[in-house]
């Protein structure tokens, strides 16, 4: 391994983080998943380590993202939702590993900003980046607006496709006829493979690496636009999987007593009357867009091998939060069930290490530090997370390899959630009113809400003394009454279907 401490600029890591938008934690091959398709992503692992048990800092884009780069609870930056926004001239991950000397690149979504009219060509925005930490951009939009452009669609309009992948973002979104599109419904891409969003970038950030020739390491983020609905992978992907091979979801409802953050999703993403044979079909094209973007990985992995990088590369897989698949009868984010908190984390270090699995808590914050150790730069002045370089360092037979965080937490919308091994708790953030307490241990599933049971009154206690006023104390006042007040006012917002 590198002596971070005392290596020059030259030999200083390169740092390729590849961020994916909605992908749940169990849906990769190295942890035991034997139907879902990720052979780069498992050769990444095989040369690596994978924290199974690793926990978005919030299941929505925005919030979620927002912590990534300034390394904030969601209380402290205050983007609550995808209607607020974080400082992006307060502190940055980014911008600390820029000041340590390294090129920063980003190829992607950031959904840093909410939308406003006028907003004009995202390469007319790149100075926020640039405020952030970011040197190069190529940003690009989740989905066609009606109030900006992106590089994404100008590639498209050059090849005379940008109206049919309009077109077809608009079905999604609004149905066709009088018909809403359910997720097991939605229908494959009809561009080329080479010209899906996400082949797109896969192919831009791969240019970049081949032509990156400068005297300095690179920090390089591919934030990819999948698995995100809608789940359109090419035909092919499709045909790679049989619904009748998926697991069905957990088709329990949620249990009583409901938390208002829970029905709330219910009645806007729910799905009561999902079948279990919906359920599988749905979960087939939720795979075949992980396969596809799988192999977009594995194209931009094999051009750092052939340009002899993989020695002097750090190169880490997560993903902003996770997707309910049907889960409890819901779709999309936004509540605390594993489906949604759990994501994937591989880290494959430089020239790689005998592979194992590490099953202790872990966040986006330790990434974070993770990267922060990497590059030898500033970490923050009040830091949520740990790098998890000596863990990788040390292995498997380390005494405490299989030891994480005591607890990780997650928020959103004005709810917070402290998740320890054995327990999951849920809080109105403002009210600081218990909503819902699972036992991990013998209710994996989430199907017993224990919120009132008695007999837990010390264990409610304890998180609301011991983490949730360690998680609140310095909740940011003024944008808690922004999110209150509904968040940036906007005559653009990006709604998705109601189901």
């Amino acid at each position: 391994m590198l002596n971070y401490e005392e290596e020059s600029m030259t030999n200083k890591p390169n740092i390729l983080l590849i961020f994916s938008d909605q992908h749940r934690g169990d849906a990769l091959g190295c942890i035991g998943n034997q139907t879902v398709r990720t052979p780069n992503l498992d050769g990444l692992a095989s040369e690596g380590l994978v924290f199974r048990n690793c926990n978005t800092s919030s299941p929505l884009c925005m919030p979620a993202r927002a912590s990534l780069v300034t390394g904030q609870y969601v209380n402290e930056h205050g983007a609550w939702g995808n209607r607020n926004e974080a400082d992006r001239f307060g502190q940055s991950h980014v911008r600390n590993i820029r000041e340590a000397g390294y090129c920063t690149a980003l190829f992607g979504k950031t959904h840093f900003r909410v939308p406003q009219v006028g907003d004009g060509h995202m390469q007319d925005r790149a100075f926020e980046l640039n405020d952030w930490g970011y040197e190069v951009t190529h940003e690009i939009g989740e989905i066609p607006s009606e109030v900006s452009s992106n590089y994404y669609e100008d590639f498209l309009a050059a090849r005379k496709k940008l109206q049919l992948h309009k077109d077809a973002m608009t079905i999604w979104k609004h149905g066709q006829g009088n018909k809403t599109l359910r997720p097991w419904e939605h229908p494959p891409s009809l561009l080329e493979e080479n010209e899906h969003i996400d082949a797109y970038l896969g192919e831009m950030a791969g240019e970049w690496i081949k032509r990156y020739e400068g005297d300095r390491p690179f920090y390089l983020q591919l934030a990819l636009v999948g698995p995100h609905p809608p789940f359109d992978a090419p035909a092919r992907y499709r045909d790679m999987f049989r619904p009748e091979d998926m697991e069905p979801a957990i088709m329990a409802p949620p249990s009583e007593p409901m938390s208002p953050q829970v029905r709330t999703m219910l009645e806007r993403r729910g799905l009561m009357s999902l079948t279990e044979s919906q359920s599988r079909l749905m979960t087939s094209n939720y795979y075949a867009k992980i396969a596809f973007d799988d192999d977009v990985i594995g194209g931009v992995v094999k051009i750092l091998k052939e340009k002899g990088l993989t020695d002097n590369t750090w190169i880490i897989y997560t993903s902003d939060h996770g997707e309910m698949l049907g889960d409890h009868r819901l779709v999309q984010k936004v509540v605390f069930y594993e489906g949604a908190l759990n994501i994937p984390l591989i880290i494959r270090p430089p020239g790689g290490v005998s592979p194992w699995i590490a099953n202790g808590l872990t966040d986006h914050y330790d990434i974070i530090d993770t990267m922060l150790s990497a590059a030898n730069a500033e970490t923050f002045e009040k830091d949520h997370g740990s790098s998890l370089i000596p863990k990788i360092e040390a292995g498997r037979s380390a005494p405490d390899a299989q030891r994480g965080k005591e607890v990780v937490f997650s928020e959103v919308n004005l709810y917070s959630m402290a998740r320890t091994d054995r327990y999951k708790m849920t809080i109105d953030s403002v009210t600081r009113e218990p909503l819902e307490v699972y036992d991990m241990k013998n209710d994996p599933n989430e199907l017993n809400n224990l919120v009132n049971r008695a007999s837990l009154s010390g264990i409610r206690d304890e998180m609301q003394n011991k983490y949730f006023k360690q998680l609140l104390d310095d909740m940011n006042a003024k944008q808690l009454k922004t999110a209150q007040a509904g968040g940036i006012p906007t005559t653009i917002h990006q709604n998705y279907p109601k189901y």
